[in-house]
């Protein structure tokens, strides 16, 4: 246990920086994963063909492509298009992304095509008389979604955004080819210095799980709040 020691002697420190590293990331992700849901969530459900193929386009292209080389190709092609757009106003000089912002923009549209899909199907689920209620009340259409429709979505979302969350979490392990110093990034660095690769992989794995495990226990609550009365 010397290993995980905290100070000179150990990388308990160096770890313990690192899994909060991989909570800010997830959440940041997740966050603008809920955005672009919100954004493509009603294209999806739109009668108009062109908005349904934009919606369409985005969740079959980011599902099916490799969570990895979505973050490759913002990594290596953010910089290059920043730099292609600042040379239209004369500035030639190298632009880097911040590796944190790469990671989470990245796993952010990740997220949010799988929630798009999570928020089309809760919004399919809500009874249609509860739609039908509103337009004979009159209700305007933002408060006919923010008052009646939102509320319900997130409700019947909770189950599934809480597996959403999970390939969130799990993702930001990809993000250390970014140089971005998370949990695997920094189990890989102490496995390297103390050539013990074994111990430092196998304790990445445990912090791993005992996130998921209290991510779970607040989503379960979250979940129980949110359906007392049902």
């Amino acid at each position: 246990m010397d290993l995980l020691a905290f100070g000179k002697t150990g990388w308990g420190d160096e770890l313990f920086v690192a899994a909060l590293m991989t909570i800010a990331v997830s959440i940041t992700a997740m966050l603008i994963g809920f955005i672009f849901a919100l954004i493509f969530t009603p294209l999806k459900l739109s009668k108009n063909k062109f908005l349904n193929l934009i919606a369409n386009s985005y969740t079959t292209v980011i599902r099916g492509v490799p969570e990895l080389l979505v973050i490759y190709l913002f990594f290596f092609g953010g910089s290059g298009a920043l730099m292609y757009v600042a040379s239209i106003f004369g500035y030639y000089e190298y632009i880097e992304i911040n590796a944190f912002i790469t990671g989470s923009v990245a796993i952010g549209i990740i997220s949010g095509a799988y929630s798009t899909e999570v928020f089309r199907g809760a919004i399919q689920s809500i009874d249609k008389g509860q739609f039908e209620a509103s337009k004979v009340l009159g209700f305007k259409k933002h408060i006919h979604f923010f008052k009646i429709i939102m509320p319900q979505m997130l409700r019947l979302s909770i189950p599934n955004l809480s597996n959403v969350w999970q390939i969130t979490l799990k993702d930001t392990s990809l993000i250390s080819v970014t140089g971005l110093v998370e949990i695997m990034r920094q189990s890989y660095i102490a496995a390297g210095s103390t050539r013990d690769p074994l111990f430092f992989y196998s304790f990445a794995a445990v912090l791993y799980l005992a996130l998921t495990f209290l991510s779970m226990q607040l989503i379960n609550r979250l979940e129980l709040k949110y359906n007392k009365g049902y």
